[in-house]
């Protein structure tokens, strides 16, 4: 029998997430909290080259509770349709930075971002241009929101040819989810509606990020609270993909919160736990089971080992990037604040 006439099972299916964690919590005294936004826009419209905008920063918050930054980084990208990178500029300025003009997202961007930057591993402009592939896979989402054709594919064939690319690659397209409709489709993703990130209470809790009133926006943000406490360190981390409505108001995507300790000593992945809070299918939330995977893994490699142990239908792409992400953790660390005695 060939791997053809196997009728693979169905993947299992939970609850649409359709939550949110809303504004960052409080900065802990004795932490390092590193932020990054990219804003997407289409200054000449849909199916057009976009604009996108990244912004980070590291604040290192005492154990009196005054702030300072550690580090900030930002990009300027002009992406094409095919989410090739046309023009770019980097902070801090860099030699190499031109280097990736013409390099299109994916995996082979982030072999291109290690040979032209790697230097730069660790510092908030690499996690940004680290997150330049999934922020632009995802970004044009956003448009069905201001047009109910624009992301509808030209015709059958385009229609198949979208399908054939997304099947099996991550948990949520995996062969047989709902995500995949009957007649050679993809089905509409559910959505959730978020208030901002920001705690009034505590503006510094984030960089500054512009909104966009009145036009297609896309934005995908990170944070990472990090902390010592009974041996180990401490992680919380949040995670949205969300956009603009032209009545006003955001909604999100995908939206994850997670809960992680760290052993100090060895660098290994202690103990996980993920909340998916927004998610576009029935199937996704199950890529949060799977990542237990990465416990008992030196945190300091997760941009390749969560390629490894979390490929394909393992994973959730998105997901992915948040533990990638975990990779500098080792280094802020170092910038923590010691306790007072």
């Amino acid at each position: 029998m060939s791997r053809a006439d196997v009728t693979l099972p169905a993947p299992p299916q939970f609850p649409i997430a359709r939550g949110s964690a809303g504004p960052a919590p409080p900065r802990r005294p004795g932490s390092i909290r590193r932020t990054t936004s990219i804003d997407s826009e289409w200054p000449d419209g849909f199916g057009r080259s976009g604009m996108m905008t990244g912004r980070a920063r590291d604040l290192v918050t005492d154990f009196a509770g005054e702030a300072a930054e550690l580090a900030a980084g930002a990009f300027h990208i002009r992406a094409s349709p095919l989410r090739a990178i046309e023009e770019i500029d980097v902070t801090p300025a860099h030699p190499r930075g031109s280097h990736l003009i013409g390099v299109r997202a994916g995996g082979a961007s982030r072999s291109a971002l290690v040979d032209a930057l790697g230097d730069c591993r660790g510092s908030p402009l690499f996690q940004l241009l680290d997150d330049f592939s999934g922020a632009s896979l995802v970004a044009k989402w956003i448009w069905s929101a201001w047009a109910d054709d624009a992301l509808a594919p030209r015709d059958e064939g385009d229609a198949a040819a979208r399908r054939r690319r997304m099947v099996n690659i991550c948990t949520g397209f995996a062969e047989g989810a709902s995500s995949l409709t009957g007649d050679g489709g993809i089905d509409a993703p559910s959505s959730v509606e978020v208030g901002s990130l920001i705690d009034p209470a505590d503006p510094l809790g984030w960089h500054a990020m512009a909104d966009a009133p009145g036009r297609p926006h896309a934005r995908r943000a990170r944070r990472i609270d990090i902390w010592r406490a009974e041996g180990v360190l401490n992680v919380d981390a949040g995670f949205q993909d969300s956009g603009s409505h032209p009545g006003g108001g955001r909604s999100a995507i995908h939206e994850y919160r997670v809960h992680a300790e760290i052993d100090e000593v060895d660098g290994c992945l202690a103990a996980l736990q993920i909340l998916p809070l927004a998610l576009p299918f029935r199937e996704c939330p199950g890529a949060a089971i799977k990542a237990a995977r990465m416990i008992g893994q030196p945190v300091a490699a997760f941009r390749q080992s969560t390629l490894e142990f979390l490929p394909g239908t393992l994973g959730c792409t998105h997901l992915n990037d948040v533990l990638r992400s975990f990779a500098d953790i080792p280094l802020l660390a170092k910038s923590l604040p010691d306790a007072p005695r």
